[in-house]
Formats: C-alpha cells, structure tokens, sequence
C-alpha cells in the first residue's frame, strides 16, 4: 500500500454507500474518492454533491465519479452494491441475484490491475464476503467484511446505557453471522477490567444476566426494528465502514470484529465469519482467538454452520 495516497474506490451509491461516502469526507478519512454506480448518472451527481460540501469541511478529498479503471491504483475497493430482497423472495435467491451481481463487479476491478483490499458491506454480508474472495482468487487477509462491527457498536451502545458508563468503556464483542445466528460471548464481556458478569453478581440483583439477554436480543433484531421504521439502515454501518477505512490506513492494529476467514481458530475452517480481529494496512493482522466457553463455541460453530450451508447451497 502507498503511504503517499489513500485511495479508496465505492462501488454501489445507495443509501449505504453514500452514507460511507458522506463519513469519509467529515473525518478526512481518505484522500480521493471514486464514485461507481450501475446508475452512471446517480454516481455523478452524488459525486457534485459531495464535492459542493468541501468548502465546509477540514478534508481536501478528491471526489468524482468513475469506473473500473480507477481500481487499478487503488487501495481499497468497498463494495456496497447489490439487489434487496423482493417479496416473496428466498434468502438463497436473493444470495444467487447478488453472487451474479458480484460476478459482474470483481472481474472488471480484478482485471483492472487492482491489488489492495476488499472491503465488502453488501447483505448477507459474510457470505458476499467470501464470494468476492472465491471471485478475485484474492489472499483471504485482504478480503474483510463488515461483519459484526455494527453489531458490537449497537450492544456497546447499550450495555453503556445499562451501566451508565460511556459505552467506549465497554469491552464485549458480538461474534458469528451478521444475521439471525449472532451472539454475544458473555464470559468475555467487560466494563473495564470488571467482568460484566462478575458485575451482576455482586449487584444485589440491580444488574442481571436476564438484563443482558434481553440486551443480546435487541442487538440482534435492531435492524428488524429500524427497516420497519425508515425502510433500511445506513448510517451506522456507513460509519462503521469508516472505522475499518481508518484503521486499515492508519495501520493502526486496531482490534475489530469484522467478518475474515478462519484458519482452524476455534476449531472452524473454510468460513467467513464475524470475530474479533487485528486490522492493519495489509488487512486482517490475523484473527485474535477469545478463549471462549463450551456452550459458546458450540453458539459460535452453529453460526458457522449456517453460513457454510448458505455459501455450499449457490454451488460456486
């Protein structure tokens, strides 16, 4: 990676990509920006946009739309493109339209000479993640998702509120599938250097593991409640996106649970999953195994089970 330009590439101008778009320009995370969209029309007029705000902003960013060929220089292509899902529509159809989508995607940007990282957001994201490594025939440590670094933004959030502490205090994790099979591994779960659950046994029964389950469920269906609200979710993993970016090109060594490829951590293989994980310039570090409990790694490797199954069903 150059250390001279920190150059990133959007692929995919919804709502999501834009917001990633809008968290870059504010934090000055990056220094040029491409714009690509199916909608050539739509990636120019939010490049316009963007570029109308500068004035405002402390970021000298260089803002425009482009296509493939601006990958070749780049030094990470974030992929937020993708088809939602129809009425009707299965989980595995709506997980083959976006296989197909991400076919037409990775090649041009592969053939384009590009060597940096892929950062994939599109849903379900640990499966599109290891779509765009089995597509790009990438090394696995420069292909990383999201994963559940939103998720693990939204349980700090509220054991924060719980605990009446700022939730940058907390130190719990949510791990597994960005989906219906995450969990949050309690026995790792702190508020500085107190376990959380230590906490609750020593509360007087002001603070509980009933509490906390209920905590756990709302994490998990948080983006239920908020598509029901406003139709789709965008800005937090917009500026979850932004942190990855930052740590990636700061090399910052930053630990984040993002959705990577295991390697026999945990006893799994062969899967892209959300964990937590050491991100530097060359992307995932590596994988920092948490010493979980039985039950856990049981919770862990039925997630990992699930999204085996997903990725084995489209036959690629």
């Amino acid at each position: 990676m150059k250390k001279d330009q920190r150059k990133v590439v959007l692929i995919g101008c919804g709502m999501v990509g834009m917001s990633y778009a809008y968290a870059l320009l504010n934090q000055s995370a990056c220094d040029e920006l491409v714009l690509i969209d199916v909608d050539k029309k739509r990636a120019v007029g939010e490049a316009m946009d963007l570029n109308h705000g500068l004035a405002f902003s402390g970021s000298n960013m260089k803002i425009f739309a482009g296509d493939y060929e601006d990958c070749g220089d780049a030094d990470i292509v974030v992929i937020c493109a993708g088809v939602p899902q129809k009425p009707g529509e299965t989980r595995l159809d709506l997980l083959r339209h976006n296989a197909q989508v991400f076919q037409s995607i990775i090649d041009p940007v592969t053939e384009s000479g590009f060597n940096g990282i892929f950062l994939v957001a599109t849903n379900p994201v640990d499966v599109m993640t290891r779509i765009t490594c089995v597509l790009s025939g990438f090394n696995p440590r420069h292909v990383l998702g999201t994963g559940t670094a939103l998720d693990t933004a939204r349980l700090r959030y509220l054991l924060g509120d719980y605990f009446n502490v700022d939730p940058r205090n907390m130190h719990a994790y949510v791990m597994g599938e960005h989906g219906d099979s995450e969990f949050v591994p309690w026995s790792q779960a702190m508020l500085a250097t107190k376990p959380v659950l230590q906490l609750c046994g020593e509360s007087d029964g002001r603070y509980c593991e009933e509490s906390l389950a209920q905590i756990a469920e709302e994490v998990r269906t948080a983006a239920y409640k908020i598509i029901e609200a406003k139709r789709a979710t965008y800005y937090g993993i917009g500026m979850a996106l932004t942190r990855i970016t930052r740590a990636i090109f700061g090399d910052e060594h930053s630990v984040l649970t993002v959705s990577a490829m295991l390697r026999g951590e945990y006893g799994q293989k062969n899967v892209f999953v959300g964990v937590p994980c050491i991100v530097d310039r060359n992307g995932i570090r590596r994988v920092l195994e948490l010493n979980l409990t039985d039950r856990e790694r049981e919770q862990f490797a039925a997630s990992c089970d699930t999204l085996r199954e997903s990725f084995d069903e489209l036959g690629l």
